[in-house]
């Protein structure tokens, strides 16, 4: 896992074309907008994320944000431990965010 600033995430996923952007949210936060092209697995239903999590293709590239980095990290280490090594944790999660959101 790699930690990286609301900056370097914007550098990284405008070129990255192997890039997939996990928001580990609730559907609760998700509402109050998204970082664009996000595809949301609540990590706070265990269930729903590990049947999710295991469809991914480790091939990826993978940006993970939540609320304020907490359960971006979590998630990120589930994801290591899975074998997906290419994972970015957004510091600071969408609060820190200072890019484009998109309200669903």
């Amino acid at each position: 896992m790699h930690d990286i600033t609301s900056k370097e995430w914007q550098e990284k996923t405008a070129t990255d074309t192997n890039a997939v952007i996990l928001d580990v949210r609730t559907d609760e936060e998700v509402a109050d907008g998204v970082i664009p092209g996000a595809k949301q697995i609540n990590i706070q239903d265990p269930a729903m994320f590990m049947e999710e999590v295991q469809k991914l293709d480790a091939s990826k590239n993978y940006y993970v944000y939540c609320r304020s980095g907490g359960r971006s990290a979590q998630a990120c280490a589930v994801l290591h431990s899975l074998g997906i090594h290419n994972t970015y944790n957004l510091l600071g999660g969408i609060t820190d965010w200072d890019g484009t959101i998109d309200y669903l």
